[in-house]
């Protein structure tokens, strides 16, 4: 039985009844003049989404993973050194990648709950005065732990220190859902994923190149061959893929950028941050703390409430989904039985987020903890209420 519960994990979202019928498409020559209709417009979309004037926007059959090996395989060479912290689950696995990839990963280890810690970079790169960095690693939310970093402080850190390392970002849980600015921030590869921000089921690893890592694709030899970036550009060049390419989710990704450019960059982040200070009302009704140590980490897309020592947080999930049919993320890595994790993320509304809180509220009193059941419900509203406004649903939900 399919639930029609909404689901709370931070990825893959809940999925608009228009982007899904939009992903439904009868069989379609992918040769065809027709498939140029859904590349080239979507293609556009998305460079409008990273916010940037001139990025090359590359859409492959994958995962966000996909689009990590995308940004180094297409610019770096083996033995090159990378700069990179270690501050959550999905960092930690993309400096797993790079050694995996022969490259030499300077890593600065970080509590998870931090965020970036853009200090240290800047003394890193001041004093590498031989340029061996070639590229900063940098995750914008760290979904494990519901950190957003602050990438702008990167980049300022790369220009004081004059340093022409390529700047990478991870920002498979915040593009399309929170500020992000390929260009003001100087970004070189911007890596999103079909399934959080973009509503969409799994399947697309979506990249932007700036002109400066497009040069460095000329020069760089670490082995490509599915991810080469030139020989997608040709084949968008012709109007098509180098290889057979997903039409239904590309014209999903069509429906779906749609969608967020008429609702507006600016009210998609509002409405995230309005949702997000609802569910984090609640949290502090609870009496609980959130794994980001400090208000201007807080992540606008998940949450991970920490739980009362020595309780194992994954038993929330668990009643959760066995009791009440709702989805909710499980704690990983340093902070598994931790923390359990709200996702707030996409396609989401204020109505939707009190039945997370409530059901959250229900498992947790099952379970003993010293929850008022009803507290964290009427602050979420509380909140809601007082900012309720005409434009805080999502539009064009239409079949």
């Amino acid at each position: 039985m399919i639930s029609q519960n909404p689901v709370f994990i931070p990825g893959p979202t809940n999925m608009p009844e228009a982007i899904r019928r939009a992903c439904d498409l009868p069989t379609m020559d992918h040769r065809s003049p027709a498939f140029a209709e859904i590349l080239h417009p979507v293609r556009r979309n998305v460079q409008a989404i990273l916010r940037s004037e001139s990025c090359d926007v590359f859409i492959f059959p994958g995962t966000g993973t996909g689009g990590w090996e995308t940004a180094l395989s297409n610019t770096l060479s083996p033995g090159d050194a990378v700069l990179a912290a270690r501050h959550g689950m999905f960092s930690a696995k993309w400096i797993n990648m790079c050694q995996r990839l022969g490259l030499e990963v300077v890593a600065v280890e970080t509590a998870w709950g931090e965020g970036l810690p853009a200090e240290r970079f800047a003394e890193i790169l001041a004093e590498d005065k031989q340029k061996r960095i070639k590229a900063v690693l940098t995750t914008h939310n760290e979904t494990a732990t519901g950190v957003r970093s602050d990438i702008a402080a990167v980049r300022r850190a790369l220009d004081a220190a004059d340093h022409p390392a390529l700047l990478f970002v991870d920002g498979v849980s915040s593009i399309a859902s929170m500020d992000f600015r390929f260009d003001d921030w100087g970004v070189d590869v911007a890596v999103a994923g079909s399934q959080k921000g973009f509503m969409l089921p799994v399947g697309l690893a979506i990249a932007g190149f700036s002109e400066k890592a497009m040069a460095a694709a000329e020069n760089a030899t670490l082995p490509r061959s599915y991810f080469d970036i030139r020989d997608m550009a040709a084949g968008y060049a012709a109007d098509g893929y180098p290889f057979t390419p997903p039409v239904g989710l590309m014209n999903g990704l069509l429906q779906a950028t749609e969608m967020l450019l008429e609702e507006g960059l600016a009210q998609v982040f509002a409405r995230h941050r309005r949702i997000a200070d609802g569910v984090r009302a609640a949290v502090q009704a609870w009496g609980l703390e959130l794994c980001a140590v400090e208000p201007a980490l807080y992540s606008d897309t998940v949450s991970a409430i920490k739980t009362p020592d020595r309780f194992d947080a994954s038993r929330i999930v668990t009643l959760a989904a066995e009791k009440y049919g709702v989805a909710f993320g499980g704690g990983l890595g340093e902070v598994a039985g931790k923390v359990f994790r709200i996702g707030h993320l996409g396609a989401m509304t204020d109505v939707m987020a009190l039945s997370g809180v409530a059901t959250a509220e229900m498992a947790m009193t099952d379970l003993g903890l010293q929850i008022d059941l009803g507290s964290g419900v009427a602050a979420a509203q509380a909140h809601y209420r007082r900012t309720a406004s005409d434009h805080t649903t999502i539009k064009k939900d239409t079949a």
